[in-house]
């Protein structure tokens, strides 16, 4: 799939970095723009939860059997980065891989099924148990890990 499958008025990232990464993806289908920290990414396209406005942040590419997984670290800072309450408030996402562009439901993993998520991430991105260590030991906060399973259609 190539269309766009959310529509709306998008508002650009204030994050110059995010901003140009996020276009120069988009532009190539992915030939470039296509890492961060050495990993590949993914760009996801959510609604603003206050705004309505359609976001697009680019993320570790962190993939299982078409599920994919985004770990909201934040770097391990103290509060979860704003894309996370987005995809809380409004979890039906536009995920593109490379060329490739679909529709997907955000959920929160918990349970054994975050633990095994957890186990692969930190396999594919070592330095994520380090980010996760780090907000816990700043503010206690958990990381969360979020799902994206394909949409029903």
């Amino acid at each position: 799939m190539t269309q766009d499958l959310l529509d709306g008025e998008y508002a650009p990232s204030a994050n110059p970095a995010t901003r140009d990464q996020v276009e120069l993806y988009e532009r190539t289908d992915g030939r470039e723009g296509a890492t961060m920290g050495g990993g590949p990414v993914v760009v996801l396209t959510m609604r603003g939860a206050r705004s309505g406005k359609l976001r697009k942040v680019a993320l570790m590419r962190i993939e299982r059997d078409g599920v994919y997984a985004v770990g909201a670290s934040a770097g391990g800072q103290a509060r979860n980065p704003s894309w996370f309450h987005n995809l809380v408030a409004c979890p039906t996402v536009q995920l593109q891989d490379g060329p490739d562009r679909r529709l997907m439901t955000a959920r929160v993993a918990e349970g054994a099924e975050r633990e095994s998520w957890l186990a692969y991430t930190d396999e594919l991105y070592p330095f994520f148990a380090g980010h996760r260590a780090r907000a816990v030991e700043i503010s206690n906060r958990e990381v969360p890990l979020i799902l994206l399973e394909p949409a029903e259609s």
